[in-house]
């Protein structure tokens, strides 16, 4: 699905290291979270836009990915110590050639994750925000099954809750891109919060 390209890789030593492995991505994804609230809209958008059925609350968001992102560094450092050692035990797991070049994806892969948020609630972005989650589904559901069968299975099963919960993303972006006619402007908020202030009322 790709080959491993050096400088798009994150290094070894991220990989070796399990408190790395699992800090990075939390790190990352709370920076971008953060971020991202501070110069966009996000909850008000979120609350005044259209949004699909079994939309969770925004509570929910933050702990469900911090989880995700810890499950999903530890899977590739394993994957990777497995898949790389030297030791006559691990000589069935050992296959550097695979691990070198899912551990490329896994970092472009990561990347895509993080600049989801900026799209969608940052830049307004839907139909892209919704087109990098869906690549996030096909790519992450890739190393789940390269990782589980050619590597280490409890790696593979590691990464199956976060691709879960992407087809879930998934969803939830092209429902409200969709529902709101790809259109998050400004204006469409607006129109947004004034149909909930009219529900209140008739309530």
């Amino acid at each position: 699905m790709t080959s491993y390209i050096p400088q798009l890789t994150l290094p070894s030593s991220i990989f070796n290291s399990a408190p790395a492995s699992i800090l990075l991505p939390v790190a990352l994804g709370t920076a971008v979270g953060f971020g991202t609230g501070y110069v966009s809209d996000q909850k008000r958008q979120y609350h005044s836009l259209r949004q699909p059925p079994l939309r969770p609350p925004s509570s929910l968001f933050g702990p469900v990915w911090t989880l995700l992102y810890g499950t999903m560094g530890y899977a590739a450092h394993r994957a990777y110590q497995l898949g790389t050692s030297t030791s006559p035990s691990l000589i069935l797991t050992n296959n550097p050639s695979v691990v070198q070049t899912t551990s490329t994806l896994y970092t472009l892969q990561l990347g895509l994750n993080l600049i989801w948020m900026p799209l969608f609630f940052g830049l307004r972005r839907p139909i892209l925000a919704t087109m990098d989650c869906a690549a996030l589904v096909g790519m992450n559901a890739y190393l789940a099954w390269t990782w589980g069968t050619k590597v280490d299975a409890v790696a593979g099963w590691l990464m199956v809750p976060y691709v879960c919960w992407l087809g879930f993303a998934t969803y939830l972006s092209a429902g409200s891109g969709y529902l709101n006619e790809w259109d998050f402007s400004e204006e469409r908020i607006m129109k947004g919060e004034l149909e909930q202030e009219r529900k209140k009322k008739d309530l």
